[in-house]
């Protein structure tokens, strides 16, 4: 009977061991979705510093040749949008 009992208990830890291609498993679930997470936040303000950082060289170039005509300050400065 003790047996049994001792039989079940090792077979139960067995079954409650984590094993390493359990821990590769959730290693990359949450490199996936850290970098999910993480990336399009910082990929979303990355944009938005680049496009105001953009709009105020076009901007600044535009008010530093005031006075050409439309068609020269596009070719020069570029599109504000």
């Amino acid at each position: 009977m003790q047996h049994t009992t001792a039989t079940h208990d090792h077979e139960h830890r067995e079954r409650e061991r984590i094993r390493r291609r359990d821990l590769l498993n959730s290693l990359m679930i949450g490199t996936v979705l850290g970098a999910i997470l993480i990336g399009a936040p910082a990929g979303w303000f990355a944009h938005r510093a680049y496009a105001q950082q953009r709009m105020a060289q076009v901007l600044l170039c535009r008010q530093q040749n005031f006075g050409l005509p439309e068609a020269q300050l596009q070719s020069r400065c570029g599109n504000p949008l």
